[in-house]
């Protein structure tokens, strides 16, 4: 196994890897500084896209022209030529405390996101659903920071975490409908290193990989919950994981150079790079685009 830097941009708050197998590029965000990203797996070809406000999470639509992007002032459309951006719902603007956090699609082609309080301390957040006809469901509630969202292989298990919870969840859900029910705890989170859960996918062999953020570290779960793999990383502030590559066998990792709030701490001179794990031997699944 080998960690390896792929660009070291400093992004201040490095999130959301998503590999796209059509194009074979990564995409990631900075959260505070309002930017997409898009580059190949060996950090080349770097494309940026500024979209004028915080930004949690994107996801590509199927035409590969536009993205569903969630920031700040709510849901919108990115159109990647004209760099225009669509309103489509602002859920909280009676909220001005929160933003949209961490999201992504289902298999079947649906956008679920989350809202978090800037100040993480107030449960006014929310987990949402928004469906290719563009309506958004609320789906969970009374959530001070959403983060991890990720599905089984066979899309019947959605895994989602509150990072201050010190919990991960799982939740039954419908792929007809993209309903969700019966949440139960799938794991504790080892919080002993002062980290919290973050950003997480899944493997083909049905395992969640989870960044601890403050921790420095990346844990994978097996489908029981239990600790399987603990990989320590080069910095603290790891923030969200993806795989990708042109075999699905490299795990893309995301960073921050500098913390959100005060109180959580500093980090090395390699802080806001993005790494890439290779020789894991595991593979990912490929992730879907917003049927749109």
């Amino acid at each position: 196994m080998n960690i390896e830097i792929v660009t070291d941009l400093k992004t201040t708050l490095g999130e959301g890897p998503v590999w796209d197998v059509e194009q074979q590029r990564l995409y990631w965000i900075d959260s505070l500084d309002g930017r997409i990203f898009r580059g190949t797996q060996d950090g080349h070809e770097i494309r940026a896209w500024d979209v004028g406000s915080k930004i949690g999470s994107m996801a590509l639509c199927r035409n590969g022209e536009q993205a569903v992007v969630a920031l700040q002032s709510g849901l919108h459309l990115l159109d990647f030529k004209s760099g225009d951006l669509q309103l489509i719902v602002h859920p909280e603007s009676d909220k001005p405390a929160n933003r949209l956090n961490d999201g992504k699609v289902d298999r079947q082609g649906r956008f679920v996101v989350g809202s978090m309080d800037t100040m993480e301390d107030d449960a006014s957040g929310r987990l949402y659903r928004l469906d290719p006809d563009l309506k958004l469901h609320v789906l969970d509630d009374n959530i001070v920071c959403s983060n991890g969202p990720c599905w089984s292989p066979d899309g019947r298990t959605f895994y989602f975490c509150d990072t201050w919870s010190g919990e991960i969840w799982a939740y039954d859900y419908d792929t007809e409908t993209g309903a969700v029910s019966n949440r139960r705890t799938f794991a504790k989170v080892d919080t002993s290193s002062g980290g919290a859960a973050d950003g997480a996918t899944v493997d083909a062999e049905g395992c969640l990989w989870q960044a601890l953020v403050y921790g420095g570290k990346l844990i994978r779960y097996a489908p029981d919950g239990r600790v399987d793999r603990v990989i320590d990383m080069p910095v603290k502030k790891v923030t969200s994981v993806a795989f990708g590559g042109p075999d699905m066998d490299v795990l893309f990792v995301t960073s921050m150079a500098k913390p959100p709030l005060p109180r959580f701490p500093g980090d090395g001179q390699l802080r806001g790079a993005l790494f890439a794990i290779k020789g894991l031997g595991i593979r990912g699944i490929a992730e879907q685009r917003f049927a749109h």
